[in-house]
C-alpha cells in the first residue's frame, strides 16, 4: 500500500491560509460551454480525479497538508446567472464549513459552466489546470493523468538557491483603477474576449495598460511558473512566483518582451522568496497582521497591476459528454493587499481577459475603460469590424418546402420542369413529390432522418428530392457514376436506411431500402407527414476527407432558405428565369438552379447525360435555358467549342478561381444582354455566400475578385494565430453567418475542429482558403493553405486518395499531389511504392473505389517517398509524372493516317508537338485534365468522326475515358459505324 499523501505548508500557502474568512484568496476558473452535466456524473468524476489529484481534497495537520480521502463538494448553482456578472455564489469563501479548500460549482444554462473553485493556500492556476483535466477525463472515461507531486515553491527556491527574503518594495503604488470601498471588499471583474493568440501577449498588455493608466512609468508584477525549474514535477500545489518588472510610457511591447525572455534565459525571473519565518507566526498572529495591512495599507501597492499568463487551454479536453467547452477564463478573489490582477488563457483561437478589483466608485468604469485599452493595442477595431460585413437583412419564415407549396398553389398549370422526356407542371411535380412523401411515410422516414438519391437529371430524381423535403428528412445526393462501393459506404456513413433511385439503377449492389421512383403511383392525397422545421436538416452532401474519409456536411433549412431568398434577389431570378440543371446533384453547385427556377415559378431545364460539346451545344443553342449555374472549367469548355449561346442572360459561376481572360471571352461569347458573377462558397457555408458580378475593371488581377458576403453572411480575414489581417494583406477566410451548415454528420469532433468560434461569439467555419481585401472593397481569393485542390469543382483531399491507393495489398505506400500539366492544368497525381504492380492496374483499382473526379492523372511508380528533415513527403524531390513515359519519340510504329489525325488534335489541345507522339501516348499523362478532354474529343469530332457519327462516338465516351491513350481514342474513331447514330 502507498504512503499517504502528506505536503508541507509552505511560506506561501501560510499567507494564504491565515487569510480572514471575509477576505478568501479563492482562484475560480470557469469553463462555460453548451450542454449540460449529470450531477451525480459530475460528482462522481469529482471523486475520481480527487484520487489522482491529492491536492484538491487536502486538510491541515499543522503545517502539513494531508489527503482527506473525501472529494471536493459539488453545489448547483440555485439560480442561474452569467459567472462573469453576477453569480453570488463566487463570493463565497473557501474553506467551507466543512473545511474544504476546493469545490466545484455547476451552473446549468445557456451558456452553461462548470466553475472549479480551490483556495490559494492549496494550488495556484497552473496545477488547478492539472486537477480539471483530469476531471473531464473521468466525465469522458478516459484513463487519468494525476497530478500527486509533492513539490512546493520552497524546494524549488532551495534548489535555486533563492535566500533573498526581502519582500517589501521600494515603492507603494496607488490602484490606477480606483480606491476600494468603505466597509467589507467585495472583487468585480470585467471581462474581454479577443479574437487570436498573440505572442507577447503579457508584454503587449502591459505597455497597453501603462498607455491606458496615463502614467509615465509603471510597474506590473508578472507572474511565472516555478514548475520549468522541476520537470516533470506533476504537483497542483503553490509554484507561481511574480517578479518586478517597470515599463516606460512609450515603451515598444517588444523590448518589454526581449526583457521578459532574458530574464527567464538567465534564470533571473525568480529573484526572491516570501521570507519562510512566516511560518514562525501562528495563524491568529498572522491574520491580525494581514488584517492590520489591508487596512493600514488601503490603497497602496507593490505594483499598478498583476499579469498572469495561463497559457493554451484546448477546449476539446474540457468536454465531456453532452457538454462542449466553448472558452474558459479565470475571476479569482483577490487576496489582502493585492494590486489589482489581469489573467489571460488562450483558447479556442480566441484570448479571454479578465481584470480584477475591488468595487468602488467608479471602478467598474476605469476597469471597462482599461480593458477596452488592451483590446484595441491587441487588435485595433479598425481591423476587427469591416463594414462588408453589415449585411443583416430579414428572411422570410418557412422553409423551400412552405416556399414550394406557395408557388403551387399560385402556378399549378405553369410548367416546372422541361427536358427531353417532356414536360411537367407545378400540379404534377406537386403530386409525384407527394407520392414519394407518401411511399417515405410508409417506410417509418421521418424528421431529422437521412434519404439517400441515386438519380440522374430526371423528373422523377426531382420529384424524390422534393418529397424528401415534403417527409421532413434530409436527401443524400448521389452520383450514379461513383462506383457501388462508394454509394454503399456514403449510405451506411449517413445513416440512411432507405434510398431513392431509378429504375435502370435497380440491381446495384447498395445497402438499406430501396424505393424506385419510376414505379411509384401518384397519390390520392398529399401524405401525412411532419413538416421540416428550420433547424432541421435539408440535405447531406459529402466531401473529400484529409483523413482518407468522406465527410457528409449537414445543411439545415434555415441556411437553404437564407439562399434561395438572398440568390433570387441577387441574380434577379423571375418566372422567366429557367436555370439549366446539367452538372452531378451529388455536390451542391446544381443548387442554384434547382431551386431559384422552380422557387421563382420558372421551368428547370433538365439536361441529363455527361457533359460534352453536344450537350453543351444543345444546353446553349436548343434546350431554352436563359441562366447557366456551372464551373470555370465548363465556362472554358464553352469557350473552346464552336457553339452560339442563344438567349442566355444570366451566368453563375463557381467552385474554382474564375479567370479574367475566361470571364471576358465569355462575356463576348454569351453577348450583352448576359450577365456574369462570380460565386464563391464552400458547401459548409450553403452553395455560396460571397458573390461578385465581373466587371471588365476584374481584368487587373489574376483571378477575378470574389466581393462581398450574401445577406446574413460573414467572412472574416485572419492570420495563422487567428487574429485579423489589416486590408490588402492575405488572411485565410473564415465565414459565418445563416448559411453556414451543422456540421459533419457523426463527427463532432471534425465539427469542432473547423467550426469554431470569434470573440464575439458568433459562429464560424474555417475554410483553408487565403485572400485578401482589396482596395475596392472586394475580396480576392488566393488560393489554399492546405493540400485540398479542386477538381472539376468538387473538393479533394489528396490525403483521401492515398489511402484509397494504400488499400492495394501490394502497395506499401502512396502519396498523391496536384501538379500543374503541361498544358497548364491542375491534376492529380500519384506516386505510389509497390511491390510489382503496374500504374493501370492501380488506376483501376481506384477507380473502382472513388469518383471519377478523383482518379489520379497519372500514377508513378517510385523506390521510395522522399521526405523532409522533419519526416514529411518532399514533395518537391518527386520525379516530374508528366515525363515518365507520355512521350515516346524514340519508339513505337509509325502513325497511320487516323491516328496521326487524332495526334493533331492532341497537339492543339495540349500544345505538345504532334511528332512526339505514338500510339501508347496518355492523355493524362500529357497534363490532360477533364475539360481539357472534353475539348479534345470535340476536335476529334469535327476533324476526324464528321458530324454524321459524333454522337454514336461520343456515347463511347466511358471506353474512352477508361483508353485514354491516343491509340484507343483513333480506334474508337475508326470503329464508329455511321448506322449506329439513331
Amino acid at each position: 500500500m502507498s504512503e499517504p499523501y502528506r505536503r508541507p505548508v509552505s511560506a506561501t500557502d501560510w499567507w494564504f491560509v491565515a487569510h480572514p474568512r471575509r477576505i478568501p484568496p479563492v482562484i475560480q476558473t470557469v469553463v462555460e460551454g453548451v450542454g449540460a452535466l449529470d450531477e451525480e456524473a459530475l460528482r462522481a468524476a469529482v471523486e475520481a480525479a480527487g484520487v489522482a489529484n491529492p491536492g484538491s481534497r487536502l486538510r491541515r495537520e499543522g503545517q502539513t497538508w494531508v489527503d482527506s480521502g473525501r472529494a471536493p463538494r459539488v453545489r448547483v448553482a440555485a439560480a442561474a446567472g452569467r459567472p462573469d456578472t453576477d453569480l453570488a455564489a463566487l463570493h463565497d469563501p473557501l474553506p467551507d464549513r466543512d473545511g474544504g479548500w476546493c469545490e466545484v460549482l455547476w451552473c446549468p444554462g445557456d451558456p452553461a459552466a462548470v466553475v472549479f473553485r480551490a483556495s490559494h493556500a492549496v494550488m495556484d492556476g497552473r496545477g488547478k489546470a492539472m486537477w480539471i483535466d483530469d476531471v473531464f477525463r473521468a466525465l469522458r472515461g478516459e484513463p487519468l493523468l494525476g497530478a500527486a507531486g509533492t513539490h512546493t515553491d520552497t524546494d524549488v527556491f532551495d534548489a535555486l538557491g533563492i535566500t533573498n527574503a526581502e519582500s517589501k518594495p521600494d515603492t507603494w503604488y496607488p490602484s490606477p483603477l480606483g480606491r476600494p470601498g468603505r466597509g467589507r471588499p467585495r472583487t468585480v471583474w470585467a471581462r474581454r474576449t479577443v479574437d487570436g493568440h498573440h505572442p507577447g501577449l503579457v508584454a503587449r498588455v502591459a505597455t497597453a495598460l501603462t498607455a491606458a493608466y496615463a502614467l509615465p512609468a509603471a510597474r506590473f508584477a508578472i507572474a511565472f511558473d516555478l514548475r520549468r525549474h522541476g520537470p516533470g514535477a506533476r504537483t497542483t500545489g503553490n509554484l507561481l512566483q511574480t517578479e518586478l518588472f517597470d515599463v516606460d510610457a512609450g515603451e515598444p511591447w517588444e523590448a518589454l518582451h526581449e526583457r521578459i525572455l532574458a530574464a527567464m534565459a538567465e534564470g533571473r525571473e525568480v529573484t526572491w522568496r516570501l521570507d519562510p519565518n512566516l511560518l514562525k507566526m501562528p495563524v491568529p498572529a498572522l491574520r491580525g497582521l494581514i488584517r492590520f495591512m489591508e487596512a493600514g495599507r488601503k490603497d497602496r501597492h507593490a505594483s499598478a497591476t498583476v499579469l498572469s499568463h495561463l497559457g493554451r487551454t484546448d477546449l476539446a479536453a474540457c468536454s465531456a459528454p453532452g457538454f462542449e467547452a466553448r472558452t474558459t477564463y479565470l475571476l479569482p478573489l483577490l487576496a489582502a493587499v493585492s494590486a489589482p490582477e489581469l489573467n489571460s488563457v488562450e483558447c479556442g483561437g480566441r484570448t479571454e481577459l479578465t481584470l480584477t478589483w475591488r468595487d468602488g466608485p467608479g471602478n467598474a468604469e476605469r476597469m471597462a475603460a482599461a480593458l477596452d485599452a488592451v483590446v484595441e493595442a491587441l487588435t485595433p477595431a479598425a481591423a476587427r469590424r469591416w463594414p462588408g460585413n453589415d449585411t443583416a437583412r430579414p428572411v422570410a419564415d418557412g422553409t423551400v418546402v412552405d416556399r414550394f407549396r406557395a408557388v403551387v398553389a399560385r402556378t399549378p398549370d405553369a410548367v416546372a420542369l422541361r427536358g427531353p422526356a417532356g414536360e411537367l407542371t407545378f400540379a404534377e411535380l406537386d403530386a409525384r413529390s407527394d407520392a414519394v412523401a407518401a411511399r417515405l411515410h410508409e417506410l417509418g422516414v421521418g424528421r431529422g432522418e437521412v434519404v439517400g438519391l441515386l438519380a440522374d437529371r430526371a423528373p422523377w430524381a426531382v420529384a424524390g428530392l422534393w418529397g424528401v423535403l415534403k417527409a421532413g428528412a434530409a436527401y443524400l445526393p448521389l452520383d450514379p457514376g461513383y462506383p457501388d462501393a462508394r454509394l454503399a459506404g456514403l449510405l451506411s456513413d449517413a445513416g440512411a436506411k432507405v434510398h431513392l433511385l431509378s429504375r435502370a439503377d435497380a440491381g446495384r449492389a447498395l445497402l438499406g431500402t430501396a424505393v424506385i421512383l419510376d414505379d411509384l403511383p401518384e397519390p390520392g392525397a398529399p401524405p401525412a407527414a411532419a413538416a421540416p422545421g428550420p433547424d432541421d436538416p435539408a440535405y447531406v452532401i459529402y466531401t473529400s476527407g484529409s483523413t482518407g474519409r468522406p465527410k457528409g456536411v449537414e445543411v439545415t433549412h434555415r441556411a437553404l432558405a437564407n439562399y434561395v431568398d438572398w440568390a433570387g434577389r441577387e441574380f434577379e431570378v423571375d418566372a422567366e428565369t429557367s436555370f439549366a440543371l446539367f452538372t452531378s446533384p451529388a455536390f451542391d453547385l446544381p443548387n442554384t438552379a434547382l431551386y431559384l427556377s422552380t422557387l421563382a415559378g420558372a421551368p428547370l431545364v433538365l439536361v441529363p447525360g455527361d457533359a460534352s460539346h453536344l450537350t453543351l451545344r444543345h444546353l446553349l443553342e436548343e434546350s431554352g435555358a436563359n441562366a447557366l449555374k456551372l464551373t470555370p472549367s465548363h465556362l472554358d469548355l464553352i469557350g473552346r467549342l464552336d457553339v452560339r449561346p442563344r438567349g442566355v442572360r444570366l451566368l453563375v459561376c463557381g467552385g474554382e478561381p474564375l479567370r479574367p481572360a475566361v470571364a471576358r471571352r465569355a462575356l463576348e461569347q454569351f453577348g450583352p444582354q448576359v450577365r456574369l458573377f462570380n460565386h464563391y462558397g464552400p458547401t459548409e457555408a450553403t452553395v455560396g455566400c460571397v458573390v461578385n458580378r465581373v466587371r471588365p475593371e476584374h481584368d487587373a488581377g489574376p483571378t477575378v475578385p470574389i466581393g462581398r458576403p450574401a445577406a446574413n453572411c460573414t467572412v472574416h480575414l485572419l492570420d495563422g494565430e487567428r487574429r485579423p489581417v489589416p486590408a490588402g494583406e492575405p488572411g485565410e477566410m473564415y465565414l459565418g453567418g445563416a448559411q453556414l451548415a451543422r456540421g459533419y454528420r457523426g463527427r463532432p469532433d471534425l465539427t469542432r475542429e473547423r467550426f469554431t468560434f470569434l470573440a464575439d461569439g458568433s459562429r464560424v467555419y474555417r475554410t483553408g482558403d487565403l485572400a485578401r481585401l482589396l482596395p475596392s472593397g472586394e475580396i480576392e481569393f488566393l488560393g489554399r493553405a492546405d493540400d485540398q485542390v479542386k477538381v472539376d469543382g468538387h473538393r479533394v483531399e489528396p490525403a483521401e486518395v492515398a489511402a484509397a491507393l494504400e488499400e492495394h495489398p501490394q502497395v506499401r505506400r502512396a502519396a498523391v499531389v496536384a501538379r500543374t500539366s503541361p498544358a497548364g492544368a491542375k491534376v492529380l497525381c500519384a506516386f505510389v511504392v509497390t511491390a510489382g504492380t503496374g500504374p493501370g492496374e492501380l488506376t483501376a483499382f481506384v477507380a473502382e473505389r472513388l469518383p471519377r473526379h478523383m482518379v489520379p492523372a497519372t500514377v508513378t511508380v517510385v523506390s521510395e517517398l522522399p521526405r523532409t528533415a522533419n519526416g514529411k513527403i518532399d514533395t518537391g524531390a518527386l520525379p516530374d509524372p508528366f515525363l515518365a513515359g507520355a512521350l515516346h519519340t524514340a519508339a513505337g510504329a509509325a502513325l497511320d493516317p487516323v491516328q496521326a489525325a487524332v495526334a493533331r488534335v492532341w497537339a492543339r489541345t495540349l500544345g505538345v508537338g504532334a511528332g512526339e507522339l505514338t500510339g501508347t501516348s496518355d492523355f493524362h499523362q500529357l497534363g490532360g485534365d477533364s475539360v481539357l478532354l472534353l475539348a479534345m474529343l470535340a476536335g476529334v469530332c469535327a476533324d476526324v468522326v464528321g458530324p454524321e457519327r459524333e454522337r454514336a462516338f461520343m456515347a463511347r465516351l466511358g471506353e474512352i475515358v477508361r483508353r485514354p491513350t491516343l491509340a484507343g481514342v483513333a480506334d474508337a474513331a475508326r470503329t464508329t459505324p455511321e448506322e449506329d447514330v439513331a
